[in-house]
């Protein structure tokens, strides 16, 4: 979640927001309500983008260090081409006979194991939680999700219910349970040591209260959580207790997954994990409104029979035809590989603050997603505020990126997957000079 959101109220003369952008924030407030809010204290313009840089309207590059809707790149060339082409051909639903549907789904079915067997298709990640959690719940005749306690996992009623980042704690309906995230950097690592056990003591608080899981829920990279990479084996451990206790384990890969973490295309691989349902979404489409569920047969044969599924845009043609298009540029451009690379040389740069700068107390990374923890001598108000001011800072000196975790102190770092070695080094000079500032 942004560290920094301006409204028509907080944005004036004083934060260096021009006349024409506050006159747009005004609009926007008019017309949309106060529910929509812009990044930074000082909110860009931005009318252009290209491969990892974003433009405003004066013409002005920004480094984006944080998007990863395009996956592969803002506006590129074969996923544009792709899209313009299927949309002056045909774009219409599933209901009809369609070739390019299947190309597709057999082409993503390719990038998993085997034993995900069929592809839904919906528009957006929240609808592929949303579908996943239906399947989950009809499969297993359970209703209790088990989540992460600062999890995000989207906007419909039933996955914001499970975001508590976005809910909070209290947001959370009863039959559920939150555990704590598996942070490998506080207390020594413990709540990342616990996490098996404490998905364990989550299932027997439910039967004790005659409640059964339907599903344990991950994000495989902890994004909203602070960003972390636990231990494969506790990882797999607390998916065997939730089998066991009859739930199925759902991986969301909408942050982590199409080879963010440089490991191969998806995160949960990298705990040797064997999901039941994969859930999909922002980098799927590079920037297209895209989602999707890959699950086991068995969880829909039911579940179809009896309920079934239809999306009047998930799956369309010209989704189809820019899936593929985000899958081929991902292969022939070797992008899993530039974020092992990139990603490593990256961490070394930040590594090597680390020593340079007292307030930065850990750095996490997989491939090209970074957390940055940021600290103030055990004052987590100030260590908050000061994480907030560096994303100013660099939004200010031309790179952007965010910030996450209950605690609002973990720098968010999760660029387009083309990120290059100048890139990185762009990226360090600029977190240099605002960590410099304090």
């Amino acid at each position: 979640m942004p560290v920094s959101q301006s409204s028509p109220a907080s944005a004036s003369a004083d934060t260096g927001v021009s006349a024409r952008e506050h006159a747009l924030l005004e609009r926007r407030a008019r017309l949309l309500g106060p529910t929509y809010r812009a990044f930074y204290r000082n909110p860009i313009h931005l009318v252009r983008g290209s491969g990892v840089w974003l433009y405003d309207a004066q013409g002005r590059k920004y480094l984006d260090a944080y998007n990863n809707v395009a996956s592969v790149g803002h506006c590129h060339p074969r996923v544009v081409e792709a899209l313009s082409g299927q949309a002056a051909t045909l774009n219409t639903h599933t209901r009809y006979l369609s070739e390019i549907i299947l190309d597709y789904a057999e082409k993503l079915l390719g990038t998993l194991p085997p034993h995900l067997g069929h592809a839904m298709f919906t528009c957006t990640g929240s609808e592929a939680n949303d579908l996943a959690i239906r399947i989950a719940q009809h499969s297993s005749g359970n209703t209790s999700v088990i989540i992460t306690d600062f999890a995000y996992h989207g906007a419909t009623i039933a996955t914001a219910q499970l975001s508590p980042a976005a809910v909070g704690t209290k947001g959370v309906p009863a039959q559920h349970r939150t555990v704590a995230a598996p942070d490998t950097f506080r207390d020594g690592g413990r709540a990342a040591h616990d996490f098996a056990r404490n998905v364990a003591a989550a299932i027997e608080d439910m039967r004790a209260q005659n409640i059964r899981p339907a599903a344990l829920l991950l994000d495989s990279a902890f994004s909203s959580d602070g960003i972390f990479f636990p231990d494969a084996s506790v990882m797999r451990e607390a998916a065997d207790h939730v089998r066991k206790a009859g739930g199925i384990v759902i991986a969301d890969e909408v942050q982590s997954g199409f080879g963010r973490l440089g490991q191969g295309m998806w995160g949960f691989a990298n705990y040797g994990l064997e999901p039941d349902i994969v859930t999909m979404g922002k980098p799927i489409g590079d920037g297209h409104p895209m989602g999707a569920v890959i699950v086991r047969p068995r969880l829909v044969s039911s579940f179809g029979s009896n309920t079934g599924y239809f999306n009047t845009f998930g799956g369309n043609p010209v989704a189809a035809a820019v899936g593929i298009a985000v899958l081929d540029v991902i292969e022939g451009e070797g992008l899993i590989e530039n974020a092992r690379t990139v990603g490593a040389y990256t961490g070394e740069l930040l590594d090597a603050l680390k020593s340079r700068h007292g307030m930065v107390a850990d750095i996490r990374h997989g491939g090209l997603y970074f957390g940055v923890e940021l600290t103030a001598d055990g004052d987590e108000a100030l260590a908050a505020s000061k994480t907030s001011a560096v994303v100013e800072a660099m939004r200010e000196d031309g790179v952007l990126i965010s910030s996450c975790g209950p605690r609002g102190n973990v720098l968010k770092i999760r660029p387009p997957l083309p990120f290059a070695r100048d890139n990185a080094e762009q990226l360090a000079e600029t977190l240099d000079r605002a960590l410099s500032a304090w």
